[in-house]
């Protein structure tokens, strides 16, 4: 079993690629029905990091997207960013 990281938890995928092509693509076709009840948006960066783990597009959207909400954090929520994991920002140009 493999492990991924979402919101500050550690999920267990399953081991098999298929089987978390199929749970990552289940989980995308949820979120775009988040509007309905049971299924929700949460769902969307869900999918996208269970896809990473198999797809280096994925993985290249969800570190840009990850770095991007830090920097986001660190300017307007210092402590929220470091509450939930982001530690502290690097030296340099943020953007």
């Amino acid at each position: 079993m493999q492990k991924i990281s979402f919101a500050g938890w550690k999920i267990s995928v399953p081991g098999h690629p298929v089987l978390r092509v199929g749970l990552g693509g289940l989980l995308l076709v949820g979120g775009v029905l988040g509007f309905l009840p049971v299924l929700g948006y949460w769902m969307i960066p869900l999918g996208v990091t269970v896809l990473a783990v198999d797809f280096p597009m994925a993985r290249r959207l969800q570190r840009r997207t990850t770095v991007r909400l830090g920097y986001w954090l660190h300017r307007n929520w210092p402590s929220l960013a470091r509450r939930i994991g982001f530690g502290a920002p690097r030296a340099g140009k943020h953007g």
